[in-house]
């Protein structure tokens, strides 16, 4: 009795030790995204190259999002705890490199390389989350997970700008380092995969793997960059689509005669796969609305300083964790379907208020609603993730976790390019054809220099509402897709997982046949479904 009680001791303080190694990884992925933001002068101002600086946030965008898929299938085919330790360090190199930069054709190239082991961390730590928990209790450290992301993301330009003021920008690199070399230890020290299956591995397909990126990395090119270095209809742009098109055709082809494909296809067979994919790919759609709009709202139309704008955006981070660590009592009730269902509809009703606010306004109105828009969010996200892990297993994790990320990225980066047309085209509508978005808010900074600043800040103001009454209807869009597409009880896969890995000192031995029936029965009651085999194609 007393072996066994210390057993289960060691298994539980293992299994904390490596969910403190993801947070603190995810923290680094999340920080890394934004701490760059507050420090471009003073890299511009030491390395040069202000054409090109916009490029340290793309080519790390570009990076981490093309590479999601290869990195989500290798994990399934060697295991996740090579894939998460080869990301750690490459994404460690990467921040070592990025701080000794001589120029800022060398800092891009480094900042690509922190986005290669960047890519790595986002799915990766999504699917030992969901190893490591069974159904019951992932939204517990799913919930923990978003709310590591929330903090780390609006906390990064803070940091940034207190490393860059009080000490030099390379520090917003260096300080990776303690943090990463400690994750990276817990990790190897802690983390034991299960036994893979004899015969269970296949040879990587390094053909799809390098199609994938090629055309990941032309397409996100052309969106990233239409309407910002060249127009949309130039020779450039429409270069870059034609490519990706052809990259993407190449990809059909090749992964239709892989054996064991990167973007294998019932990924998009499965129902409730590709459900998830289409609604999380609207979710990084809408998202572009607050993250990328709303700052320019505060400080342009409400004349907030940046702080002040930043708060206004950061609340939503205050309700989204909550909504979500709450949200397992909705979906035990109603499933994940329906509670995803009325999340994204309130998500809705919020996006399509936010147009409504009176003009100037106070900074109370648009911050109440987006501590709503967070709350409706996370009700919304956490079902969906935590309902697709949950009808594949551990064979098939890694690929499905990915793909979902994979989708929400490319549905930020599309949303990016979409809503900035609609706010710039707007704007020049209501000017006249004179200036972007990005031009009238640097203008409205020095109203000294600015003869109507009233009249830019209304234009300001309905550029932003046609945002968000587009977000509103990415939306919907995202409703359709869960009434039409989506099952109504996701098939919770009971399949045991594989056996603990022998180098776990015998201390994870395999639960017993009472354990894992209990632990089914459970499974099945959460969903109200009755458990189902494995999808088959």
């Amino acid at each position: 009795m007393e072996a066994t009680e210390a057993a289960g001791t060691q298994r539980t303080d293992r299994r904390g030790a490596v969910v403190a190694a993801l947070m603190l990884v995810m923290a680094l992925a999340a920080l890394d995204a934004t701490i760059v933001s507050t420090a471009v002068p003073q890299i511009v101002g030491s390395l040069g190259g202000f054409s090109v600086f916009s490029w340290l946030f793309s080519g790390y965008l570009l990076a981490a999002t093309v590479t999601l898929p290869v990195y989500g299938k290798l994990s399934d085919t060697f295991g996740r705890k090579p894939v998460l330790i080869a990301g750690c360090a490459l994404f460690l190199v990467g921040s070592v490199l990025c701080a000794l930069a001589w120029n800022m054709g060398s800092l891009i190239a480094f900042r690509v390389l922190q986005g290669l082991g960047g890519g790595a961390l986002q799915g990766t730590v999504q699917t030992v989350a969901a190893d490591l928990y069974p159904l019951k209790e992932r939204p517990r450290i799913q919930a923990r997970l978003s709310t590591v992301w929330a903090v780390s993301a609006v906390a990064g330009p803070a940091v940034g700008g207190l490393l860059t003021a009080y000490a030099d920008w390379r520090w917003i690199f260096l300080i990776n380092l303690p943090v990463g070399a400690f994750a990276l230890w817990l990790i190897v020290r802690h983390l034991h995969e299960p036994v893979r299956p004899q015969g269970a591995r296949h040879r990587v397909d390094w053909p799809g793997a390098l199609a994938v990126f090629a055309a990941g990395g032309v397409l996100l090119t052309a969106l990233v960059q239409g309407g910002v270095a060249w127009d949309w209809l130039s020779a450039p742009s429409l270069a870059l689509f034609a490519a990706g098109l052809a990259c993407v055709g190449a990809v059909v082809v090749i992964e239709r005669r892989a054996a064991d494909p990167i973007i294998p296809g019932w990924v998009w067979r499965r129902r409730p796969i590709a459900a998830v994919n289409l609604a999380l790919g609207s979710l990084g759609l809408l998202m572009v609305a607050p993250t990328v709009f709303l700052p320019t709202y505060a400080q342009s139309v409400l004349q907030l300083a940046p702080i002040g704008a930043g708060f206004v955006l950061s609340i939503m981070t205050l309700s989204w964790p909550v909504s979500a660590a709450l949200s397992q009592h909705v979906y035990r009730r109603i499933g994940f379907r329906n509670t995803a269902i009325i999340g994204i509809s309130g998500a809705a009703c919020v996006l399509f208020a936010f147009p409504l606010l009176p003009y100037p306004g106070a900074a109370w109105q648009p911050a109440l609603l987006m501590l709503l828009l967070g709350a409706a969010l996370g009700l919304f996200q956490l079902p969906l993730i935590v309902g697709v892990q949950s009808t594949v297993g551990w064979a098939e994790r890694g690929t499905t976790t990915a793909s979902v990320l994979f989708c929400r990225q490319i549905g930020q980066t599309v949303g990016a390019a979409v809503f900035g047309a609609i706010a710039n085209g707007v704007l020049s509508a209501r000017l006249g054809g004179a200036g972007s978005l990005d031009s009238v808010a640097k203008s409205l900074d020095d109203p000294g220099s600015v003869a109507d600043a009233d009249r830019l800040r209304r234009a300001v103001d309905a550029a932003v509402d046609s945002v968000y009454v587009g977000a509103a209807c990415a939306a919907v869009l995202c409703l359709l897709v869960l009434l039409l597409l989506a099952p109504r009880r996701f098939p919770v896969l009971q399949d045991p997982e594989p056996e603990p890995d022998a180098d776990a000192s015998g201390q994870d031995q395999a639960r017993p046949a009472e354990a894992e029936a209990q632990q089914e029965a459970q499974e099945a009651q959460l969903t109200r479904t009755r458990p189902k085999k494995r999808h088959t194609d």
